[in-house]
Formats: C-alpha cells, sequence, structure tokens
C-alpha cells in the first residue's frame, strides 16, 4: 500500500511539472525588442498638371535678338500674386494663372498654380512627361534673389512649315519657382541661334511674388 502511495505521488509531481514547464514555453515573450520599420517619406509633388512645352509656329517670321535698348516694362497680376518685366511691345496672352508674352517665335510663358517646393527629383519627373520635348541640362537648383530655383533647359520642334517644310526649333529655359503653396513654372523660349540670354536673365530675375 505504500509503495502504491508514493509511486502515485511521483507520478503526479512529474504531471504537475510538465503542465507549468508546458505553460510557461508558452506564454508569449515580454522582453523581447519590437522590430523597427523605417521608411523615407517620397518628396512630395504636385497634383496639378504642369503646363505642355513651350512650341514655336513654324509659319511665324523670324525673329531677331532682343536689342540692348529694349525697355522692359512692369506686369503685376494681383490674382496670380505675381509680377515681372516683360518687353515693350510684345502681345500679351492671358490673364491670371496663365499668361504668355510674344513676338513672333520669341515667347515667355508664365503659369501659377497649388503646388509644392519642387526639387530637381520632382522636376525631373516633370520634364520625362512633356510630350515633345527633349532635356538639354538640368534639371539644377538655383538662387535667383534669394529664392530656391530649379532650372531646366529644353528644345522643341516646331510643326513643317506649310510651303518649305521646314521647322523651327525653340530652345526654352524653364523655372520652377514657389511660395506659400503656390508654385509658378516660368518658360523663356527663343529660336536656336537668337541671343536673348541678357533679356531672359533680366526678366526671370525680376520675377517677384506679391
Amino acid at each position: 500500500m505504500c509503495v502504491r502511495l508514493s509511486v502515485c505521488l511521483f507520478a503526479g509531481a512529474v504531471l504537475v511539472a510538465g503542465c507549468a514547464g508546458s505553460h510557461k514555453s508558452g506564454a508569449p515573450a515580454t522582453t523581447s525588442t519590437p522590430s523597427v520599420v523605417s521608411s523615407t517619406p517620397s518628396a512630395p509633388t504636385s497634383t496639378h498638371a504642369s503646363p505642355s512645352a513651350l512650341q514655336a509656329e513654324a509659319n511665324s517670321t523670324a525673329t531677331g535678338d532682343i536689342p540692348d535698348n529694349q525697355v522692359f516694362i512692369g506686369f503685376h497680376d494681383a490674382a496670380a500674386a505675381y509680377s515681372m518685366k516683360y518687353p515693350e511691345g510684345w502681345a500679351q496672352q492671358g490673364t491670371g494663372a496663365r499668361v504668355t508674352f510674344r513676338d513672333k517665335n520669341n515667347i515667355v510663358r508664365v503659369v501659377v498654380m497649388p503646388g509644392v517646393r519642387p526639387t530637381t527629383a520632382s522636376v525631373r519627373a516633370d520634364l520625362r512627361r512633356l510630350a515633345g520635348a527633349h532635356v538639354q541640362s538640368g534639371p539644377r537648383l538655383l538662387s535667383i534673389n534669394g529664392a530656391r530655383v530649379v532650372k531646366a533647359v529644353y528644345t522643341t520642334a516646331s510643326a513643317p512649315n506649310a510651303d518649305t517644310g521646314k521647322r523651327v526649333t525653340l530652345l526654352v529655359d524653364r523655372y520652377y519657382l514657389s511660395r506659400a503653396g503656390k508654385e509658378a513654372i516660368v518658360d523663356l523660349g527663343t529660336p536656336v541661334g537668337v541671343d536673348n540670354v541678357d533679356a531672359y536673365r533680366l526678366m526671370i530675375e525680376s520675377f517677384r511674388w506679391r
């Protein structure tokens, strides 16, 4: 009788110990360090479509350089909240968020839209979507009047002239400027072979947010 009782007590002790060990191994770990997943946020991009690439008119009369004594006058648009100088005598088309100044195939266009601060990456992606544009340089960061600006240069070819079949190649400096949730894209185009560098520099350096 004593032997049987000892065996039963021993078996019971083993069973209790086994259950305790099994419960302990199945308990969730509380001392392990949680894994950290790091992610790099993507650069913000504008949800609004950028303006199309500038194109010359094949039937337009050829235009020479903007003369050194050219008079520039101020343009101010209260709705789009900016101002900029442009050559006196050039035709103006549009107002507000989209304005074009033109003298034959010398073309300057300003488009203002809601947008975020441009980066070289966002501009590069934007340029890839420009139909008919061939990027020549950039994008690169510049500082104009203390403001951060992104610049790129592209070319486009006009439709063929109806009589001669010739095309006009336009060389375009494109600038991306931003402030307070607005983005301005300024295209300054001139036919290849025409030198408007100084005049276009004056124009882009005259741009001011208001």
